[in-house]
């Protein structure tokens, strides 16, 4: 029945995927995942957890990867707007270190397939966010990594509808060591 569509990055590996929404003037309907769609689009990560927050307008997390048990995750927002960020942390890539992000929100319904081995955070642009997401892997307490959101050597640049200064950010995210830590 439904479809998607998968737009490839500048980043080898990162999607951007776009179902088929069916509406009416009863709501709409939509597959978020099938695993034959997905397949043919090159994403065959066998999807062992989903996680789903939500968030106040200028919150900020990340930028946050896996250590030891890395996992490719499948992003998507079910009620408001945020900025999805991904940075590319594949030893010998040749976009090592740089990031591409994407808005995924309620009314655009994208979703964003991030591969093992990348970092990603998001901060949330409507009043309140509502963000689930899809992992093929456990999470393994004590296994988490990060990095600096606003470290000027990844050069993220976040939308400026929210100014710095309303970001949201717990201790931990505010203190993750810079990108030039990584490899020491």
């Amino acid at each position: 029945m439904g479809q998607i569509s998968v737009e490839t990055c500048e980043i080898e590996g990162l999607k951007v995927i776009t179902p088929q929404v069916f509406g009416d003037e009863r709501g709409y309907f939509m597959e978020t995942y099938r695993a034959d769609q997905f397949a043919e689009a090159g994403i065959t990560d066998d999807f062992v957890q989903d996680n789903q927050s939500s968030s106040t307008r200028g919150v900020l997390r990340g930028m946050h990867f896996q250590k030891n048990f890395p996992q490719s995750k499948l992003v998507r927002v079910l009620s408001g707007r945020v900025f999805d960020v991904a940075v590319d942390l594949r030893s010998g890539s040749p976009s090592y270190g740089k990031w591409f992000g994407v808005e995924l929100s309620s009314e655009n319904h994208k979703m964003f397939y991030i591969p093992r081995n990348f970092a990603h955070g998001f901060l949330v642009l409507s009043d309140w966010a509502e963000f689930a997401y899809k992992c093929d892997d456990f999470f393994h307490p004590g296994d988490d990594g990060g990095l600096r959101y606003n470290d000027p050597a990844l050069g993220i640049v976040w939308p400026d509808s929210i100014s710095p200064e309303e970001f949201k950010v717990n201790e931990r995210d505010r203190n993750w060591p810079d990108f030039s830590c990584l490899n020491k």
